[in-house]
């Protein structure tokens, strides 16, 4: 801040311009404010020495600037301007801590004297505020040298009652009295010689008789003085040492210590002998031991149990896991559970993981997962709460088992029954229709009306099919069934089987393409079922065509190609898409995407069927942009035996 920085305040413009070039022409920096408000403003900015004010002003007057001043700025002074009749302020003012006052018509040189006092006040306080700081450092410092000097002192005292103390332990072990032949430590005393002069009844009792033998020499992996021991090294660096070393004992055995060494100076403060302290840490080592085997027997069961296991954080990131779920799965450590092998980019619906956190208690799911091979496998998923010492979860342990192939029997017999009930209604009206097929029958019969006896017949062989079929269905899913192939022209096959979804498509305002060569050579198939299969997709296809886009044209492509020796079809569509989750699980029985509309029995159906025929079948999908199916078929059949249901386990 400089001391030649001046603000005037004032309401009238003339006042603030002829006594501005008066107080320059003093010497004084100047800066002018109309009020009191103003001023405020331009101390903020420009922080001046001195304030010269006038005492009546609109908005916020002399009085009121003095205050406000005082109270943020106490070191800035301030000058009152007042009028003849103004007197009774003026001394107010005084009271409120400012410097002077002087009394219009302002004579120059009256103005002159004050500022001279005024700016004498302030050299003197700054003065005074660097004798003050110059004074504090002065006593800061000496402060620091006394307790400099009393910890040296403290210091002095501490070494001589150590020294006083390790020559009185000395004295104890020497005399086998005292403290240290209570220890149950092994204790002893070495010259500068490194000779050991004393030792406790322990370490007699352990060792044998050591007085009189070489330090080094109670040490199995000390030969000599050229390899220090800790009572040479303390005699070397004049400082006390920590070491894990062994002990020779008594029978020739070893034994596991922490050694301690001091140093034990006499009068002059050389190094006169070494206090040696060594603390048996044989059961130390055997619960180490214990504890390194108990921790390896519990990582093998860990590793070799029969199921997936990982610990997870309450962020669902994955801590640890156990050799199988390294095996099956991509390395997850670090990774969320739910993207390492469920795929998804969000935490699963009731997740058994989260629900344990909350409450601490054992829960149980159900999921499908996927390897890092594409193995899907349907898993029981238990979660057991992991607590510290304090009863605290601060981890979860997920247990997964493999129920594929019960999982597989259950669905059989699960479809079994659906399907006997859900035909059940069906073979009722099928009976009906026999019913009434053979009453027309048995009316032409008697009135001799051979038209009315070809329709009737017609009728019944109609229903007989329908009958046949319904058969054949339940027996598909009562037991494992051979396919009957045939040989028919590739070609021709996929596009009459394509061209089955023409009128479905074209209710559903969805646009079909068909490029299926119509020569492609021969294939083998059984014919029904493959034809059902391929339909089942194309109808999927159409299906997620249904909720549509405005002003976004729908369509359905088939495509097929020669391979050689196998016949790849393609059905895509640019329908809803479908997740990773999604795509994981469409051939799991009773899995599907379309809620109550959807049974999740047509593509399990189907895929069985391709991997009857020998085939296989790609997926690639996603959200909102289409899906397309590849199915590659071989030529030629080999028929494998079936396995019957009775013998799957």
């Amino acid at each position: 801040m400089s001391n030649k920085k001046l603000l005037l305040v004032d309401d009238e413009e003339g006042i603030r311009r002829f006594l501005g070039l008066t107080l320059m022409d003093l010497g004084y920096e100047v800066e002018t404010a109309e009020n009191g408000e103003a001023a405020l403003k331009v101390v903020e900015k420009v922080a001046p020495a001195i304030i010269l004010t006038d005492i009546k002003m609109p908005r916020m007057d002399g009085i009121e600037l003095l205050k406000a001043v005082k109270t943020d700025y106490p070191h800035i002074e301030v000058i009152m301007l007042t009028g003849h009749g103004d007197l009774d302020l003026a001394i107010e003012s005084l009271k409120s801590e400012a410097a002077d006052f002087i009394t219009k018509p302002i004579d120059d040189q009256v103005l002159e004297i004050s500022l001279n006092r005024v700016m004498e006040k302030i050299e003197l306080k700054e003065k005074l505020r660097e004798h003050t700081e110059n004074l504090e450092r002065l006593v800061e410092e000496k402060t620091q040298r006394i307790i400099e000097l009393e910890r040296q002192n403290a210091a002095c005292q501490v070494v001589e009652g150590l020294s006083e103390a390790l020559s009185s332990a000395a004295h104890e072990v020497e005399t086998g009295s005292g403290l240290f032949n209570e220890l149950p430590c092994l204790v002893s005393i070495h010259n500068r010689y490194l000779e050991i002069v004393a030792a406790n009844e322990l370490l007699k009792e352990r060792l044998g008789e050591v007085v009189g033998k070489n330090s080094f020499d109670i040490y199995s992996d000390r030969e000599s003085a050229g390899n220090a021991c800790p009572v040479q090294l303390t005699f070397q660096t004049g400082k006390g040492q920590r070491s894990k070393e062994t002990f020779i004992g008594r029978d020739g055995g070893e034994i596991p210590v922490t050694v301690y060494t001091a140093p034990i100076p006499n009068k002059d403060g050389d190094i006169e002998l070494v206090l040696d302290i060594s603390v048996d840490m044989t059961e130390l080592k055997r619960l180490n031991d214990e504890l390194l085997e108990t921790q390896y027997k519990f990582q093998r069961l860990f590793d070799e149990a029969p199921c997936y296991i990982s610990v997870q954080n309450p962020d669902y990131t994955i801590a640890e896991v156990n050799r199988r779920f390294k095996e099956d799965f991509n390395e997850p450590l670090g990774a969320p559970c739910y993207a390492s092998y469920k795929h998804r980019e969000h935490p699963c619906e009731e997740c058994p993981v989260q629900r344990t956190f909350k409450d601490g208690k054992t829960h149980q799911t159900e999921t499908v997962v996927t390897t890092k091979n594409g193995e899907q496998k349907n898993m029981l998923v238990w979660s057991a709460p992991i607590r510290n010492a304090y009863g605290e979860i601060k981890q979860v342990m997920e247990m997964s088992t493999d129920i594929t192939e019960i999982r597989r029997l259950q669905d059989h017999l699960t479809s079994l029954g659906f399907m006997l009930g859900s035909m059940s209604h069906g073979v009722k009206g099928m009976l009906t229709a026999l019913d009434g097929g053979i009453y027309r029958l048995e009316s032409g019969l008697r009135k001799n009306d051979q038209e009315r006896v070809g329709e009737a017949a017609v009728v019944l062989k109609n229903i007989v099919g329908r009958v046949k079929k319904m058969v054949l269905d339940i027996l598909y899913y009562a037991k494992s069934r051979e396919i009957e192939v045939e040989t028919v022209p590739a070609g021709h096959f996929l596009r009459d089987t394509a061209a089955l979804i023409v009128p479905k498509a074209a209710a559903a305002d969805v646009k079909f393409n068909m490029d299926i060569p119509e020569e492609m050579g021969s294939i083998e198939v059984d014919s029904s079922s493959m034809s059902a299969a391929i339909v089942n997709f194309l109808e999927n296809g159409v299906d997620a065509c249904e909720y549509k886009k405005p002003d976004h044209e729908y369509f359905i492509n088939v495509s097929a190609r020669d391979l050689g020796e196998k016949i790849e079809l393609t059905i895509s569509d640019n329908g809803a898409g479908m997740d990773r989750e999604t795509r994981d699980k469409i051939f799991t029985l009773f899995f599907s995407s379309k809620g109550k509309r959807g049974t999740g029995i047509g593509l399990f159906i189907s895929n069985q069927t391709i991997e009857q025929h020998g085939g296989s079948i790609t997926v690639e999908s996603e959200p909102g942009k289409g899906t397309t199916f590849t199915i590659t078929l071989p030529r030629k059949v080999e028929l494998k035996k079936q396995t019957p249901l009775s013998q799957c386990s």
